[in-house]
């Protein structure tokens, strides 16, 4: 009898030990769109928010058990054989980032291109292409300019062929990287692409998940592979038309706006290559031919949207979308760059658009510039008083490609401060989704016909914006896909524009 309790003994406590030492098998919900050849380096690798002696790199480990700490080597070179290792260290992931790791590099030297790769697990990722930016004068700059990407509405072609470009200076996105909504709500299940979770997204599991999702599209992989990026958010990357204390897609019943804000936010850094503040504005120096600015248009100070445009709270004085302590770093930043160019990353249009030709009950898109006016004219006037020039805002959230005189008093005095160039969106419906392409070009006519100072307007193709800036002029180009349905399409140059030096003028 005495033995055959200790069998057990022994038994129970070698099962114990057992179930100690082997870890849980789990399956992540995006399993079914692993490509096995990159395990366990799924999601690729990325770079991000580039300083002269420094850059973001990043990665995601997928484990095939739930474990509690990966050791991930990296390494950076100046050539793609990795012949000769210029930095190397190791970091752990963990469950408490969902695996993410992101190491910001330093000693690095400016205006030059690196390349990087991890190791974890017995693999080795892709190799990743960066660039630090310059402090001395450069014949010029290049920027890709893109936002709106949605899951379901179709294949990422357009970043994918900007990964195919030489190395850029950086990818500049300006939001709506990803979209909350559930299956079906917003896009054309037909095309096969199911948001996963199927649901809306509120939790922090939710977020990470499709965050997940989206980085597995090959052209999204692609893009973050070969060029740095430097990245805002916009609305969805919460819920729509988000502001600092509530959203017009969040409702009671999908728990407090606050917890799923703190979510959505500890998700994005998560995922993105990017430094982490308090703050997500930030600005970065290309040495002295530009100076990128970019704005947080929603978590740092933005007041509730109003939707009446005769609602007398529109035109109050304290009514903000910065925030004041935004609103004076962004004047300092205008009034103090040095920089030939001084380029913003914004993401609502700024300039006035008069709509009623097209929509006679939405006579302006108040969740745009438009709808905070006052704060508006403060930063016009504060152009004018300090003599601000050269002055190029890029623009997202429209679905639509645009360029602006960006003028006060249109139908007064015509009096351009800046330019303004919108970009398209990735995937993202826009007009021709719901309606015929001759309908929609006679709304761009009408449109353009009430709005003297927008020059051109696409509201039909999906693609990005190229920017080039030269010590004389910048030049704006906007590239189309010709489909979204496959992974595979062509593009095309559909429209260019420049500006001079010292003009506010579109030629």
């Amino acid at each position: 009898m005495r033995l055959f309790v200790v069998l057990i003994a022994v038994l129970c406590l070698n099962s114990c030990q057992t179930k100690k030492e082997v870890a849980i098998k789990w399956k992540e919900a995006v399993a079914s769109h692993f490509d096995a050849t990159l395990k366990p380096f799924y999601h690729g690798v990325a770079s991000g928010d580039p300083l002269p002696d420094r850059v973001i790199i990043w990665t995601r480990v997928t484990p095939e058990d739930s474990v509690e700490s990966i050791n991930v080597k990296w390494e950076v070179a100046e050539d793609d054989s990795f012949s000769s290792i210029y930095k190397s260290d190791s970091v752990s992931a963990t469950p408490t980032r969902d695996y993410t790791v992101k190491i910001d590099v330093d000693g690095l030297k400016p205006g030059q291109v690196y390349f990087y790769r991890f190791m974890a697990l017995g693999s080795t990722s892709i190799v990743g292409r960066t660039k630090t930016t310059p402090i001395n004068a450069m014949d010029s700059l290049k920027f890709a300019v893109v936002s709106c990407a949605n899951w379901e509405w179709g294949f990422f072609n357009p970043y994918d062929k900007i990964a195919d470009r030489p190395v850029l200076d950086a990818v500049l996105h300006l939001g709506d990287y990803i979209y909350e909504y559930g299956k079906g709500r917003y896009g054309d299940t037909t095309i096969g692409r199911i948001n996963i979770p199927p649901h809306e997204i509120v939790s922090l599991k939710d977020y990470r998940t499709r965050y997940s999702l989206y980085r597995l599209d090959k052209g999204l992989r692609r893009i973050h592979q070969q060029h740095p990026f430097i990245s805002i958010w916009d609305d969805h990357e919460v819920a729509n038309n988000s502001t600092v204390t509530g959203a017009q897609n969040h409702q009671p019943e999908e728990g407090d706006y606050q917890a799923r804000k703190a979510a959505a936010r500890q998700s994005y850094y998560e995922w993105m290559p990017i430094r982490e503040s308090k703050e997500l504005y930030r600005s970065f120096s290309f040495g002295p031919l530009a100076d990128v600015i970019m704005l947080d248009e929603r978590l740092a100070g933005r007041d509730p949207e109003i939707t009446d445009i005769n609602n007398p709270d529109l035109k109050k004085e304290e009514r903000t979308m910065l925030g004041a302590t935004q609103l004076a770093w962004f004047e300092n930043q205008l009034k103090s760059s040095k920089a030939m160019w001084k380029l913003i990353g914004n993401q609502v249009i700024f300039s006035d658009v008069y709509l009623q030709a097209v929509y006679p009950k939405m006579p302006r898109n108040l969740d745009s510039w438009d709808g905070f006016p006052v704060e508006k004219k403060k930063i016009i006037d504060f152009i004018a008083q300090n003599k601000v020039q050269d002055i190029i805002i890029t623009s997202g959230d429209t679905h639509a490609s645009w360029a602006i005189e960006a003028a006060v008093d249109v139908k007064k005095s015509y009096k351009p401060f800046a330019v303004e160039f919108g970009t398209t969106s990735v995937s993202s419906a826009n007009g021709d989704e719901r309606k015929n392409a001759d309908t929609v070009k006679m709304a761009e006519q009408a449109l353009m016909k009430q709005n003297p100072h927008v020059k051109y307007l696409n509201d039909r193709d999906h693609g990005y914006l190229l920017l080039t800036l030269y010590a004389t002029k910048t030049k704006a180009e906007w590239y189309f896909v010709e489909s979204l349905r496959t992974p595979e399409t062509k593009e095309y140059l559909a429209k260019k524009y420049e500006v001079k030096k010292g003009t506010a003028r579109l030629k």
